[in-house]
C-alpha cells in the first residue's frame, strides 16, 4: 500500500492486487487524538481509495488488510500519515499596523462536462471553471492501474494510456490551500491502436499491404495515393488482414494510411508508410556476339530503374552475372555453349519481376539478334516475344586452335582442337594448285601436292549428322616453302675462291650454297643471286649445292654442280748441279696436278722444261748465275696454279 496524495482532510491511498482477496479493508486511527477513527470498505475490483473527513494537522496509523470471501484475512500492513495543516495567509491592511490571519481552503470539486479520445495512448478531458484554483489533476483508472497528469486548465489531455481501453476519469481542482475531492468519474474509452503495415511491392504495378490482426477491431480502411500527388486516393475497406492495389504506376513512391474501427464504427490511430514500386523486366533484350568470345547483352532503360543485374548461366553449370546502371553487358563466351540469359532492373523496392528467359548457343552459322518487346505499359502486364530469325539447332563450332606444320615444300600437315557438337572435319586449301580435300573424324590433316612458294588459302570446316554443317569458318593463309635454286654458274675467283651463280625465285628467300668435299664442306649465304665460296683446298673435287630458306621452311635443295680447285704446288723442290751447265730439279707431288712447266730465270737466260715426271734436266746454266725457280702446276682440266720459288745460284 502506498499513499499518492494528502490534503487537510483527506487521505488518497493505492494498493496492488492481491491474489483470492474478495475485499479489501482500510482504518484510519488518529495517534494524538483519542476515540477518532475511520473505518472504509472496498470491494476487490478497486485498487484505489479515499479517506476523508479527516482531522487537519494530525497523525494517523493507517491499516489495510485484504479478506477473502470467507472473511479471513489474507495479509495486512500498516503505513503512518499526517494529514496537511489549513493553509493560512496573513492579511495587511494600509495605513496600518492591523494584520489578521486567513486560513486558505482547497478549491471546489470539479464537474467533467465530456471526456474522449482520439489517439490511442490519451482522453482528453473538458471540465467547468473553478473559482480559485490554480491547477487540476486528472487521473485515468482502469481495472488495474491509473495514470495522472497535472494541467492548468481545461481542456486536459491524460497520455500513457493502453489502446481500447475503459477508463475511469476523475478531475481535482489545486490551489495553495491543497486539492479538493475528486470529481464525479466520467467513463472513456480509448480508441483502437493503429495496425502495424507490412507493405511490399509484387510486381511493378502492384502493392501488397498486410497487417496483424487489431485489438477490439471490427474492421480496416487503407488508402493509397502517389507521395507527389499525382493521379486519385484509392481506398479499401476491409474485415480482412491484407490487400493488395493494382493498376500502379511502376518504380512511383505511393503512400499507404491505414487505421481500425471498432464496433460502433469509430476509428482509431492511423498508421503511414511508403513503398515504391518495383521496376518492370527490361523489355527490348538483344543478344549478340559482337566478336568470336564475347558475348553482348543489351536492353531497353526501364524507368525508375536505378541499376540492371544480368545472369547469364552456361549449360555446363558456370553462371556470372554483370552489375551496372547501364543498359548492355559484355560475357566472356565459349563456342558450342548454350547460355540461358535473364536481365532484371532494381530499385530502392526491390528487383523486377522475372522476363522471359533466354537461350543463346554460340557457333551457329550467322548470329543474328534476339528480342523481346513488351507493351509500353507495365500496368496490362502484357508480354509479347519477337524473334527476328528463326532459330534452328546451331551448327557445330569452328574448329579452333588452327595449326600448319610443314612438311615439305610442297606438303603440310594442318592440325586444331576439337570443337563441341563436331563429328566430322573437311580441310580445304585453295591456292596456285587448284585446291585440296581431305574429310575425317581425326583433327589433322596433311594436304600435300602444293605447289612450292605459294600461299594457299586453307580452311577446317566441322560437320555433324545432326547439326549439319557449319561453312562460316574463317580461314587461314598457309605459305609453302620456296622452291629449289638452280645453279646457272661457277667462276674461279682465286687459287681458293669460286662464285656460285643461281637463279633468284623468292624475293623473301636466303640462299645457301654448301660445297662438299673429302676434306669437308664449305658454305656461302646471300639474299641476292650469287656468293663466293673462300678458303677452299687446292686440287679438290667438290660438289655445290644450293637451298632457298623463308619464314615458310626449307626448300630442297637443288642438283649438285662438280666443282674443282687449282692443283696443289709441290711443298718440296730440289736442285742438283750435275755439270757446270746442267742442272737436275725434283720435286714432291702436287695435289691435282697432272703435268708441269719448270722454268729457271737468270739475268744470262732462261731454262724450260714440260714433263709429267717429278723431276727435270735444264741446261745452258752458267757457273756463279743466281737464278730463280718457277713451276705451273696444271691439272688434267687445264687449271693451272703458278708456283715460284727464289734464291738458287750455281756453283761449278
Amino acid at each position: 500500500m502506498s499513499i499518492y496524495n494528502v490534503t487537510s482532510r483527506s487521505i488518497y491511498l493505492r494498493w496492488p492486487k492481491f491474489s483470492g482477496a474478495s475485499s479489501y479493508r482500510v482504518t484510519a486511527t488518529a495517534v494524538n487524538t483519542v476515540g477518532h477513527s475511520l473505518l472504509a470498505h472496498f470491494s476487490d475490483v478497486t485498487l484505489k481509495g479515499t479517506l476523508t473527513s479527516l482531522i487537519p494537522n494530525t497523525i494517523y496509523a493507517i491499516q489495510a488488510e485484504a479478506i477473502d470471501k470467507n472473511r479471513i484475512i489474507l495479509a495486512e500492513t500498516q503505513i503512518m500519515q499526517s494529514t496537511e495543516h489549513l493553509a493560512f495567509h496573513r492579511a495587511e491592511f494600509p495605513n496600518s499596523s492591523l494584520s489578521i490571519g486567513i486560513s486558505v481552503l482547497a478549491p471546489d470539486i470539479s464537474v467533467i462536462d465530456q471526456a474522449y479520445s482520439k489517439l490511442s495512448n490519451s482522453i482528453t478531458v473538458e471540465w467547468r471553471a473553478v473559482s480559485g484554483a490554480t491547477s487540476f489533476l486528472l487521473t485515468a483508472q482502469d481495472a488495474d492501474s491509473f495514470i495522472e497528469t497535472v494541467v492548468t486548465n481545461s481542456p486536459g489531455t491524460v497520455t500513457g494510456l493502453k489502446p481500447a481501453t475503459l477508463y475511469r476519469i476523475t478531475v481535482r481542482s489545486i490551489n495553495s490551500g491543497g486539492k479538493s475531492q475528486p470529481s464525479p468519474f466520467r467513463k472513456a474509452k480509448t480508441v483502437l491502436a493503429a495496425p502495424i503495415l507490412f507493405v511490399s511491392s509484387l510486381s511493378c504495378d502492384s502493392i501488397a499491404v498486410s497487417w496483424k490482426a487489431a485489438y477490439m477491431a471490427a474492421g480496416f480502411s487503407v488508402s493509397l495515393m502517389r507521395s507527389d500527388g499525382l493521379g486519385s486516393i484509392l481506398k479499401e475497406n476491409t474485415t480482412n488482414t491484407s490487400l493488395i492495389f493494382t493498376n500502379l504506376d511502376p518504380g512511383a513512391l505511393y503512400t499507404i494510411k491505414a487505421y481500425a474501427w471498432n464496433v460502433n464504427g469509430v476509428p482509431g490511430d492511423d498508421f503511414t508508410y511508403n513503398q515504391k514500386t518495383i521496376p518492370c523486366a527490361p523489355v527490348n533484350i538483344s543478344i549478340e556476339e559482337d566478336e568470336p568470345g564475347h558475348l553482348l547483352v543489351s536492353w531497353s532503360s526501364v524507368n525508375f530503374g536505378h541499376y540492371y543485374v544480368v545472369f547469364v548461366k552456361s549449360d555446363d553449370g558456370l553462371e556470372e552475372h554483370c552489375n551496372t546502371s547501364h543498359t548492355q553487358c559484355h560475357f566472356q563466351s565459349d563456342c558450342g555453349f548454350t547460355y540461358f540469359i535473364s536481365v532484371f532492373a532494381y530499385n530502392k523496392a526491390g528487383q523486377s519481376p522475372l522476363g522471359d528467359v533466354f537461350n543463346y548457343t554460340t557457333g551457329r552459322e550467322a548470329h543474328r539478334q534476339r528480342k523481346q518487346v513488351s507493351s509500353a505499359s507495365c500496368q496490362f502486364s502484357v508480354r509479347v516475344q519477337v524473334s527476328l530469325s528463326a532459330f534452328s539447332v546451331p551448327s557445330p563450332c569452328c574448329p579452333s586452335d588452327f595449326r600448319a606444320v610443314l612438311l615439305s615444300s610442297d606438303a603440310v600437315q594442318v592440325t586444331w582442337a576439337p570443337v563441341r557438337g563436331a563429328e566430322l572435319y573437311e580441310t580445304r586449301a585453295v591456292g596456285w594448285s587448284g585446291g585440296a580435300l581431305c574429310k575425317d573424324t581425326a583433327t589433322a590433316c596433311t594436304l600435300s601436292a602444293l605447289q612450292c612458294n605459294t600461299r594457299d588459302n586453307t580452311t577446317v570446316y566441322s560437320f555433324s549428322e545432326a547439326r549439319g554443317s557449319n561453312t562460316s569458318c574463317a580461314s587461314k593463309y598457309v605459305a609453302t616453302a620456296p622452291c629449289s635454286p638452280e645453279i646457272k654458274n661457277i667462276s674461279k675467283e682465286a687459287l681458293s675462291v669460286i662464285s656460285v651463280h643461281w637463279q633468284s625465285n623468292n624475293e623473301a628467300a636466303t640462299y645457301i650454297v654448301t660445297a662438299r668435299g673429302e676434306a669437308g664442306l664449305w658454305h656461302c649465304a646471300s639474299s641476292g643471286n650469287s656468293c663466293t665460296l673462300i678458303n677452299l683446298p687446292c686440287g679438290s673435287a667438290l660438289s655445290a649445292s644450293a637451298i632457298a630458306r623463308s619464314p615458310a621452311g626449307q626448300s630442297l635443295p637443288s642438283y649438285s654442280v662438280p666443282v674443282k680447285t687449282a692443283p696443289c704446288c709441290p711443298n718440296d723442290l730440289i736442285l742438283t748441279q750435275v755439270t757446270k751447265s746442267v742442272t737436275n730439279i725434283s720435286w714432291s707431288v702436287g695435289m691435282g696436278a697432272q703435268t708441269y712447266v719448270t722454268t729457271l730465270e737468270s739475268p744470262k737466260g732462261q731454262a724450260k722444261c714440260h714433263t709429267l715426271q717429278n723431276y727435270c734436266l735444264l741446261g745452258c746454266i752458267t757457273c756463279g748465275t743466281n737464278y730463280t725457280v718457277s713451276m705451273k702446276a696444271i691439272s688434267e682440266t687445264g687449271l693451272t696454279s703458278i708456283c715460284t720459288y727464289q734464291g738458287y745460284s750455281s756453283s761449278m
